[in-house]
């Protein structure tokens, strides 16, 4: 049942990120070939700049080893990956890099230095992250959120990740981008408190949200994402059907809706995690290099959309 089929970056949303502005990237902790490579292929598409913070013997090694001439501003020194976090977050802090990449190190680590009550990048509105999923050839994207960081979100979390993801849906360019609320039914009902959750969300919609999108639910995945089903389920409301982005109860549902894409459909995951100062291109070392790439690509759309609002 595995799909064999390679999956590919998706042209659209590449496309997209190269005709804005290059980006100033920091690689975190970019001592390793898969870290740099990442990072090369995004240069190469022309859409970040990278710096490379880490071990300066282990970066100029490999990047010799790949033919890739580095500038002297491309290079900052850390040892080890809390000192390579802070260096990076400090760069943005001090206006030099406008978006970061997760290179070599934990994930924990990294958010660590970001959630830096001090000199971390809060905004005030809590972290979530989101999957722009794509199947070869298809220019249609489907976005689930969050499957990585929150774990149980509450009625607050939610409301900060439906908001994230909005702003993240409008600069793809979805004017009213259809936001499912999911869970496993169509019916408010106690015993399924994930439908509850997304009748308090959905009951909390201002005039304000609903100008920004279309926002639906409690609803089961196959009304979220498939016309016919929705008609045979008599789902009437404005968007079923047709989601373009999945607003998750908890992050097993969104663990398994992105990697039953991945390793079913070889749809690309490119991962973004959205509400600090800038947003964070997060890859792991399973991601396949189109992945990354897609990941850059998603990242710097969003952040050349940061940087335009008031």
């Amino acid at each position: 049942m595995l799909s064999s089929q390679p999956p590919i970056c998706p042209a659209p949303l590449l496309a997209q990120a190269q005709v804005l502005p290059m980006l100033t990237t920091v690689v975190v902790n970019a001592g390793t070939e898969l870290a740099m490579e990442s990072a090369r292929q995004a240069h190469q598409a022309g859409i970040i700049y990278p710096i490379l913070v880490g071990d300066l013997v282990q970066i100029k090694s490999l990047a010799k080893n790949m033919d890739w001439q580095l500038n002297s501003d491309q290079l900052v020194s850390a040892e080890g990956e809390q000192a390579a976090a802070e260096k990076a977050v400090a760069l943005v802090h001090s206006r030099d890099a406008k978006m970061l990449m997760k290179g070599h190190v934990h994930s924990d680590t990294l958010l660590r230095a970001v959630l830096d009550k001090d000199k971390g990048l809060r905004t005030g509105v809590r972290l979530s992250h989101v999957f722009h999923m794509t199947v070869p050839y298809s220019d249609k994207a489907l976005c689930v959120t969050d499957a990585v960081i929150n774990v149980a979100p509450d009625y607050t979390t939610q409301r900060h990740i439906l908001r994230n993801g909005i702003g993240l849906m409008h600069a793809l360019g979805y004017n009213k981008p259809n936001i499912a609320l999911l869970s496993a039914t169509e019916v408010s009902t106690p015993a399924m408190p994930s439908s509850m959750l997304a009748k308090d969300i959905l009951d909390s919609v201002t005039g304000e949200d609903v100008l920004q999108a279309q926002i639906f639910g409690p609803v089961a995945f196959d009304g979220a994402v498939s016309p016919e089903a929705a008609k045979v389920k008599g789902i009437d409301t404005p968007g079923a059907g047709h989601a373009d982005m999945l607003l998750v109860p908890n992050i097993e549902t969104g663990n398994a809706i992105f990697k039953q894409l991945v390793y079913f459909n070889s749809a690309t995951a490119a991962g973004l995690i959205l509400g600090a100062r800038v947003p964070i291109i997060l890859t792991s070392r399973a991601d396949p290099a189109v992945a990354r790439l897609a990941s850059a690509a998603l990242g710097v759309v969003y952040a050349n959309w940061l940087l335009q609002q008031p």
